[in-house]
């Protein structure tokens, strides 16, 4: 398996970690197209470290990246799947994935995919990950839909790899282009309206007024529940994303980790001038007081993420669902 790098000015410890991250995903992608034929990988098979219900695939992701990274430079593995980090070896970097993201979706044939993060390892197992977002050498992603994908950032701009299945070798694309500032599209998962926080109804309750409220325009709202899929969709065309913490017991701070979710995601995003925040503060600058962190998440377009911290600095009462005439937020 081979991934192009040339010309990318990786440390030869760097390469062999994207190498061997893009073996995994071929194979995983592999595995993937032929689910039900052979094995159920959406089987629930246990519960993981945050109380999330693991399926197959979860478990068998997690065993395969750990595996392909012992004995590298990977000094430190940081799963969605262990309690704590696994110590791989003496090597010089830090690695944090979550193996199989979206795994509510496996079973119904819509893009799921691999998040994962690296640092540079410090002696602490815990510290090598409880930093700075900006810190990271690289933050990226592996998508399994229609194609397979690589996309990821070292910290100038954001390239993209797609396996080429004749060759079962990624062929590197032209790099990312910088993301839209004004665009028409938003995800949010709208079924939790009632539990949101006043600013974020207040928000989307503007772009559902589409034209004849005080945005002036249409809006088109997306969900796919996959964060790996909406984030290639926001890359490829703009938007804004929003999983906010709500009311509801245990989602005070939403449900996408910080360390191996969000922080990678928000370094690729800001390599394309895009913005991410927990809905007030920048993610990239958050320390996270554990690994399984829990974080708000807004991200996308930065005007559109700039719009939803705005939206929390309103008075109370202009954050209301009968207030309807925000004049600072027209389009």
């Amino acid at each position: 398996m081979a991934i192009e790098l040339e010309g990318l000015g990786l440390s030869p410890e760097l390469a062999d970690v994207m190498t061997r991250l893009a073996r995994v995903g071929a194979d995983l992608a592999r595995t993937i197209a032929r689910n039900g034929v052979e094995t159920d990988l959406a089987a629930g098979v246990g519960t993981n470290a945050g109380g999330d219900g693991q399926k197959a695939l979860d478990v068998m992701a997690d065993d395969a990246f750990r595996e392909a990274l012992t004995g590298t430079a990977v000094a430190f593995y940081a799963s969605e799947e262990q309690d704590e980090v696994v110590t791989l070896g003496k090597g010089t970097l830090a690695l944090a994935i979550d193996p199989l993201d979206g795994s509510s979706n496996i079973d119904v044939n819509v893009s799921i995919g691999t998040i994962f993060s690296v640092f540079p390892a410090t002696d602490d197992p815990n510290t090598s990950f409880l930093r700075k977002g900006s810190e990271q050498l690289a933050g990226g992603y592996i998508i399994y839909g229609p194609q397979c994908a690589i996309v990821c950032s070292f910290g100038r701009g954001v390239h993209h790899w797609v396996l080429d299945l004749d060759s079962r070798s990624f062929k590197r694309l032209p790099d990312i282009k910088a993301l839209p500032q004004d665009t028409s599209e938003y995800a949010i998962n709208a079924s939790n309206y009632r539990h949101w926080p006043s600013p974020i109804r207040a928000f989307i309750d503007d772009l559902v007024a589409g034209a004849e409220g005080p945005r002036g325009r249409n809006f088109n709202m997306r969900w796919i529940a996959s964060l790996v899929a909406e984030t290639h969709r926001i890359l490829m065309r703009g938007g804004v994303f929003l999983y906010p913490g709500d009311e509801r017991k245990g989602y005070a701070r939403g449900r996408l980790r910080h360390v191996y979710e969000c922080a990678p995601i928000a370094f690729l995003i800001t390599q394309v001038g895009g913005g991410a925040t927990d809905g007030c503060e920048d993610i990239l600058s958050a320390i996270p007081d554990k690994l399984h962190a829990r974080t708000p998440f807004v991200f996308g377009c930065a005007a559109k993420v700039a719009r939803v911290t705005a939206y929390h600095d309103l008075p109370g009462e202009e954050t209301s669902a009968l207030f309807n005439t925000r004049g600072l937020f027209r389009s």
